[in-house]
């Protein structure tokens, strides 16, 4: 599958990539485009392929089959010390036994470069990633934030045209973790180096990416920017594992109406095939709660009893039962000024809105 850019000419063109290990298939026929200065994320589960497909990229991992172009150079059967990249692991991988000067010169030296110039980049990227007086340390001395930190100045040292990052926040506790998520994107915007982010973690892919490649056993599932991966999954894998999601069984009643258990809905958002089944989708934030005090109204409005209310801060996360729907629960998060304005707690009858444009419907396969 193709994937277009939309931004010009891509600097990056994967053909048809397949990648076999012995009998197991990694990667199957994957094509994608990349425009340069673009940060694209590779999502997915683990054991998908996101990370064979970025070693392969990088020429770590040989690909079975397929090409690759970067700013239109062949670069397919090129050993990674010919291919312009640079690369960040999740695990720093650092030299313990340098100083932070010496790792970040590391590949300056390598390329022979005068020892002026290597020392003044050096200090400038010591600036740029905010560690400025750290350079005479050793790894061991640092904390693991500034640990990657150096690592991305290492990995930029050399200015490359592309700059590959491996799960590189994953080892980071929380609080870190997104601190530095905004400081590296802040830090490529400002470069305008092409970068490709393997995670694992849909919020660093939403909050970090211009387009999220959602990858599933060795495929791509979907290309699109972070609002269409979120609000127009392309099947119902992306649905699930992209944020929260009401997956619920039902059937096409015409091409715009779905019955789940007993109910019928209105259902906006494709055209759909009568008397197919599959699965009914709607993500909790867009459940509303209709009152005629709130002046909210829904085409698709249903009694529920909250049968349990759980806060989470910015939000109450609510579990609605009505034996027409079936067994299983509706999920549905609640603002606490609803909650608070409208008393809901548990055991509260409440007639819900699900608007037609958010509800979606996933044909099963076979």
């Amino acid at each position: 599958m193709g994937e277009e850019t939309g931004q010009g000419a891509a600097f990056l063109e994967v053909r048809n990539l397949t990648k076999k290990f012995g009998a197991f298939t990694a990667l199957k026929d994957i094509s994608l485009d990349v425009a340069e200065k673009e940060f694209i994320c590779f999502l997915g589960p683990s054991g998908c392929g996101k990370t064979t497909f970025l070693r392969a990229i990088a020429g770590l991992d040989i690909h079975t089959s397929g090409a690759i172009t970067q700013a239109g150079r062949d670069i397919s059967n090129l050993p990674p010390s010919e291919r312009d990249f640079g690369i960040v692991f999740q695990s720093y991988a650092l030299f313990p036994n340098l100083t932070v000067k010496r790792n970040i010169a590391y590949g300056l030296e390598n390329a022979k470069g005068q020892k002026d110039h290597i020392a003044n980049r050096v200090d400038e990227l010591l600036n740029l990633v905010g560690l400025p007086d750290q350079g005479d340390k050793y790894p061991a001395q640092l904390s693991g934030g500034q640990q990657q930190r150096i690592a991305l100045a290492r990995a930029l040292a050399t200015s490359p045209g592309l700059l590959l990052l491996d799960e590189p926040l994953s080892a980071l506790d929380a609080r870190v973790r997104s601190h530095l998520r905004h400081e590296i994107k802040i830090l490529q915007e400002k470069l305008g180096v092409t970068t490709i982010m393997v995670t694992h973690d849909q919020e660093e892919a939403l909050t970090m990416a211009d387009r999220i490649v959602v990858m599933n056993q060795g495929t791509i599932e979907q290309v699109g920017t972070p609002l269409e991966i979120y609000r127009e999954p392309a099947t119902l894998f992306v649905a699930d594992f992209v944020g929260e999601m009401n997956k619920i069984p039902g059937s096409a009643v015409s091409e715009d109406t779905v019955r789940i258990g007993e109910i019928s809905l209105h259902c906006g958002s494709t055209k759909l095939v009568k008397g197919s089944k599959g699965t009914v989708t709607i993500r909790p934030e867009d459940i509303m709660v209709v009152s005629e005090t709130s002046g909210v109204k829904s085409k698709n409005a249903i009694d529920v009893t909250i049968s349990q209310l759980e806060f989470l801060g910015s939000f109450w996360r609510a579990r609605l039962m009505n034996e027409k729907l079936g067994e299983a629960p509706l999920i549905a998060d609640f603002s606490v000024d609803t909650v608070r304005r409208m008393s809901l707690e548990e055991g509260s009858a409440i007639k819900i809105g699900l608007p037609s444009h958010a509800l979606r419907f996933f044909e099963s396969n076979g």
